[in-house]
């Protein structure tokens, strides 16, 4: 349902911190590990195309905004005449993501993994406003990989009814 998803394969993921659930949901990534990867996230601002695994292609806008405090990705072109958003924040020492869905629904996500080295992180799904239930159907889970300043490629998995399923693959890059 979401028109900027991209897949990486796991195995590719060499991630840093942990990647369990707590009683409470994730363990979130650690500082400074999430500021790390939210200065990261800072470097995407400008003009992004992808395109993705079910063929569609997309144009997105990445703007740091709010005084340095968000990263606001707006992306189109998945879902004809619509828009969508996933926005990045700090909450005190922990990196979130709220994506806004043509689900109707809006996920938050909670950054679990941070490998500047190999130049990928995790986020995964913490709680969501307008869902009534896990097992409805929603964005849950992100994995980035980013090859370089200008290239980035995104794993999305939805989860509905007690599983999860790989979205799509999306291969974004910086237009220039």
């Amino acid at each position: 349902m979401h028109a900027r998803k991209t897949v990486i394969a796991s195995a590719a993921l060499l991630m840093v911190g942990a990647v369990s659930r707590g009683a409470d949901g994730p363990v979130a990534l650690g500082q400074p590990a999430a500021t790390a990867l939210f200065e990261r996230l800072k470097g995407l601002a400008g003009h992004w195309k992808s395109h993705g695994s079910r063929g569609y292609d997309e144009e997105s806008v990445v703007k740091v905004i709010a005084g340095g405090s968000v990263v606001d990705v707006a992306s189109t072109g998945a879902h004809p005449g619509e828009e969508m958003r996933t926005v990045y924040h700090m909450d005190r020492d922990r990196l979130l993501l709220t994506h806004y869905c043509i689900a109707k629904n809006q996920p938050r996500l909670v950054a679990t993994a941070y490998d500047p080295s190999a130049g990928t992180a995790r986020f995964e799904f913490l709680d969501a406003t307008n869902l009534p239930s896990r097992d409805k159907g929603h964005m849950d889970k992100v994995e980035l990989r980013f090859l370089d300043q200008d290239h980035v490629i995104e794993r999305w998995t939805w989860y509905a009814n007690g599983k999860e399923s790989w979205m799509e693959e999306a291969d974004a890059r910086r237009q220039r």
